[in-house]
């Protein structure tokens, strides 16, 4: 699968086991500033798609990340409670902020393909 992104500046994509690893798109990070803080969810939290799962601390602003799709959490990324500056060095990629089991894997096909999303951001 490819990645996918949500309306409100998430990208989900399927690990090798068909977990879904969650971040912040890099327009996301360029939005809210120099990140200071991050307060990950616990793992074996249940999500609903829409929930707020992340508290993210910038120097502007205190941003609260729902999560595009549902599941258990089954990992964070421990790395952003030392590092958060990291989501602003690479949100896409090492800065992913935690990963779902999933369970509604149908929520993918709702969410926005690499172009479109593109398309989404700059008509914002």
């Amino acid at each position: 699968m490819d990645r996918r992104y949500s309306k409100s500046h998430q990208w989900v994509e399927l690990d090798a086991e068909g977990h879904a690893v969650i971040g912040v798109t890099d327009f996301a990070q360029r939005e809210l500033g120099d990140v200071v803080y991050v307060d990950l969810p616990a793992p074996g939290r249940e999500l609903q798609r829409g929930s707020v799962a992340v508290l993210v601390e910038s120097v502007k602003t205190t941003s609260d990340v729902a999560t595009p799709v549902s599941g258990r959490v089954i990992a964070v990324n421990t790395g952003l409670n030392d590092a958060p500056e990291q989501i602003n060095l690479d949100a896409e990629g090492a800065a992913w902020l935690f990963t779902l089991a999933l369970t509604d894997p149908g929520e993918l096909d709702e969410m926005l393909d690499q172009q479109t999303y593109r398309e989404f951001i700059a008509s914002h």
